[in-house]
């Protein structure tokens, strides 16, 4: 069973989110031959606050913008 495992800031909506399940189980099975039904993709979603690029949150950097 392949999982596929996004992190992603919030924001995105319930459609686009199923958008990205449906194109990336598609994309697994095109490049493997997979069966789809054997693929699972989760989406975590993680606040802007914790995820950091060079020492500094994407939140705080957001707010310098």
């Amino acid at each position: 069973m392949p999982l596929i495992q996004v992190q992603q800031t919030p924001g995105k909506t319930a459609a686009q989110k199923a958008e990205l399940v449906r194109a990336l189980t598609d994309a697994y099975v095109d490049a493997t031959g997979g069966r789809r039904e054997s693929v699972w993709v989760t989406v975590q979603e993680i606040p802007a606050d914790s995820w950091s690029i060079a020492g500094e949150t994407l939140a705080a950097r957001a707010a310098a913008r």
